[in-house]
């Protein structure tokens, strides 16, 4: 049995992942693209954005954390093992804590 297609805006199903995340206190994981992937940290006040080849860009951080309407988002790297993800949290949120929102977790 298939599930009918569902389609939401991508602004939408980040505020939403953003709701979860902040409401049940856990990770919140999307697909953005064939390639992108962000996972919303507990809290909903910062994020991580991957690629499983290449990095992601710092524009498309910055268009997404205005869609989250995160204040004053600061910007940084963070490399595991095997991928090197672009944090960014909000000012004044606490720190992302290791292994939190990783990717590889």
């Amino acid at each position: 049995m298939s599930h009918p297609t569902v389609t939401v805006r991508i602004r939408d199903a980040l505020r939403y992942a953003q709701g979860r995340a902040e409401k049940l206190g856990r990770t919140q994981q999307l697909e953005l693209g064939e390639n992108l992937f962000i996972r919303i940290g507990p809290g909903g006040r910062k994020f991580l954005l991957f690629c499983l080849e290449g990095e992601p860009d710092q524009s498309t951080a910055r268009a997404i954390a205005e869609a989250l309407g995160l204040r004053d988002p600061q910007y940084g790297w963070h490399q595991g093992a095997t991928l090197r993800s672009l944090t960014v949290v909000e000012a004044g949120a606490a720190d992302l804590q290791e292994g939190e929102a990783s990717p590889e977790v």
